[in-house]
């Protein structure tokens, strides 16, 4: 029994191609920028973002890994380089030992502080000043719709829907 393979037509192909190009593109563009001005990764400033704008001072490392969409293994190396060079502060938890709070310090709010100028103007000039206004509205309505359906895939498989959108925000 043979199946049929649904296809794109150039239209889709195009738009798909192109969306993933920039997903490819964008990280490793921020990524440079981040570390080139500020000595942090993307995924360090998305780490001291989320603590710098999370509701309470002291996050539980699960729900940073949650609001980062990181493995607690990956973050737990993250927060140890960050810890090291002073950026936070881990300590177990009173109520249960077995689970691990994070801080952002004042250093670490310092770095973030000095580092999102820069961020922000990499982010306009290759994302935000290419568009026109319409564009933009365009692609507010473009994530819009997206973004629903990432949500609902990651809740079935178990990742958090709402990872922190902190470094995209500056």
């Amino acid at each position: 029994m043979q199946t049929t393979v649904p296809r794109m037509d150039e239209r889709e192909a195009r738009a798909w191609l192109g969306l993933i190009t920039v997903l490819q593109l964008l990280p490793n563009a921020l990524n440079a920028q981040l570390l080139r001005d500020s000595g942090v990764t993307h995924f360090e400033f998305s780490v001291l973002s989320t603590l710098y704008t999370a509701p309470e001072p002291v996050t539980g490392m699960t729900e940073l890994a949650r609001r980062t969409d990181s493995t607690l293994p990956r973050l737990s190396h993250v927060c140890s380089r960050l810890e090291q060079r002073g950026f936070v502060e881990r300590t177990p938890r009173p109520t249960d030992r077995r689970a691990t709070d994070v801080r952002l310090t004042t250093q670490g709010r310092q770095k973030l502080i000095h580092a999102i100028p820069k961020h922000i103007e990499l982010v306009r000039s290759l994302v935000i000043d290419a568009l026109s206004p319409e564009q933009l509205d365009a692609l507010i309505g473009i994530t819009g719709a997206i973004e629903p359906r990432l949500t609902a895939d990651a809740a079935r498989r178990g990742a958090d829907p709402t990872p922190g959108r902190s470094s995209t925000a500056g």
